[in-house]
């Protein structure tokens, strides 16, 4: 490798997947260090369906000032304190590398520009933040070359948001919550492998690609202030619940895992609509979905899937790639071939399926009308791995913004 000078650009550059909740975070002890009131559980999610990728870069040439662009527009760092926090942590540690060891070219000391692309709607109820923070976090990393595992990480983009800790690894992921002040026992580890249980799949009805009304941390405050159902959620609920989906994981008990997500849901969103004043972040549409599911798993005579929904409208309904007929069949069966994202990752097993999984006239009527006219697309997916370094930069060489 050349010799640096002042006009070397370094570079790195990952991928870091959504994940969907199935026992949700709602609701901070400390917001500052984004410290959660209950521990939660994700699976984290393909990213041959959904990813963000981001090249983290620094050079010595580089102005002043640390840049952050996203989706092609350029973003206040100054004005985010989350993401100051996650930079000036990864920094600390280059910087502790840079001591032990003069021979290291000084990273820590320059600017760094970032430039990060989603592939699907910001602020829209997909978790775009969590995948985000993780490939932010990821990236730098990889960029100063620091020797922490992702569970040390998760530490650290768990201060840009709380659910991307879950982001920085594969499969079944739990998100501690620690007991310690300072957060550090706050952290993500993987329950199992994406491979321990690869034929969890999932369709998710995008209901709307608009941003949400009540942000998450606004609405977070707002029902850990007001709902009485919320501290009884998050002392007690919860962690059975953790405790009962972690074991129907390493079973791969899937009408348990359902049960277990589907209340989960409820319960959620129940504390939300007891926030004071109310909170709503399904809709006519949401509830349609909810309708469908348990018209499936009645009609099949045992559960094959289960909603989820997190502080937006869109339905994740997970089911299993054997019962991919009965449930994404049924889907496509009503909402019709048209509807955007049949064709894209994963669609393999239903390219042809040309009639409803379960019989129209066992599904409610309403909510087959409702769907047909408020979904705009599906994605087709499946668990999947977590962060991947990648070639694909997004700045080049010499340091210029790359469109992608």
């Amino acid at each position: 490798m050349a010799a640096p000078t002042d006009q070397t650009v370094y570079r790195a550059t990952t991928t870091a997947p959504v994940n969907i909740a199935v026992i949700k975070y709602w609701g901070k002890r400390d917001t500052t260090l984004n410290l959660p009131t209950n521990s939660s559980l994700s699976v984290t999610l393909s990213q041959r369906s959904l990813r963000t990728l981001t090249t983290a870069s620094c050079a010595g040439k580089y102005p002043s000032a640390d840049e952050l662009i996203l989706n092609g527009k350029p973003q206040d760092i100054q004005s985010s304190k989350r993401t100051l926090a996650c930079l000036s942590n990864l920094r600390a540690l280059r910087r502790s590398l840079e001591n032990a060891d003069s021979s290291l070219p000084k990273l820590s000391a320059f600017p760094l520009r970032i430039v990060s692309e989603n592939n699907f709607p910001t602020a829209a109820g997909l978790a775009s933040s969590a995948a985000g923070f993780a490939a932010l976090v990821r990236a730098v990393a990889d960029l100063y070359q620091l020797p922490q595992s992702p569970r040390d990480l998760s530490r650290i983009a768990r201060q840009g948001s709380g659910s991307a800790c879950r982001s920085l690894m594969g499969g079944y992921v739990a998100w501690r919550e620690g007991t310690e002040a300072d957060g550090s026992d706050s952290l993500a580890e993987e329950v199992a492998p994406a491979s321990h249980w690869p034929e969890m799949r999932a369709v998710v009805l995008v209901v709307s690609a608009d941003k949400k009304d009540v942000p998450s941390t606004q609405g977070m405050q707002t029902t850990v202030a007001t709902s009485n159902l919320f501290a009884t959620r998050a002392t007690t609920v919860v962690a059975e619940r953790m405790a009962a989906i972690e074991t129907a994981i390493q079973n791969r008990d899937f009408p348990t895992f359902a049960e277990i997500t589907m209340r989960d849901s409820n319960g959620f969103h129940a504390t939300c609509l007891d926030s004071w004043p109310p909170i709503f972040y399904m809709n006519d549409v949401s509830r349609a979905a909810v309708r469908l599911v348990h018209d499936i798993n009645e009609a099949v005579g045992h559960t094959v899937c289960a909603y989820t929904f997190d502080a937006g409208p869109n339905a994740v309904i997970y089911y299993e790639e054997k019962d991919t007929e009965l449930v994404a069949g049924t889907v496509k069966a009503i909402l019709g071939e048209n509807v955007e994202g049949w064709s894209g990752p994963f669609h393999e097993a239903v390219k042809n399926v040309s009639g409803p999984g379960v019989a129209l006239d066992k599904v409610d009527p309403r909510a087959v009308e409702v769907l047909k006219g408020g979904v705009s697309r599906v994605i087709l997916t499946g668990v999947g791995e977590g962060p991947i370094s990648v070639e694909e930069h997004l700045v080049s060489e010499s340091g210029d913004v790359l469109s992608h």
